[in-house]
């Protein structure tokens, strides 16, 4: 995956945030359901942006950015902790 497919991927899953966001306040959506896809979408986007930021890290040091490889959630959700 490029990075240029990278950033098309966040831009999808950054819009299908606010299509959701968007269905909750219109009521199209239970609240349920509504925090269990977001929740599952802010995985999937912290996994991107850690993706993204690997690659860049590569390429700044002279490594190929095509040898990063997505984290596992459990790693990239427990960064801070």
């Amino acid at each position: 995956m490029s990075e240029q497919d990278l950033l098309a991927r966040i831009r999808e899953l950054v819009d299908r945030e606010h299509e959701l966001r968007s269905q909750a306040e219109n009521r199209e959506i239970d609240p349920e359901t509504e925090r269990r896809k977001l929740a599952e979408l802010e995985v999937t986007l912290d996994q991107c942006w850690d993706l993204l930021r690997h690659r860049r890290a590569r390429l700044d040091a002279g490594e190929s950015p095509d040898d990063a490889a997505v984290n596992p959630p459990g790693q990239v959700e427990n960064y801070l902790q």
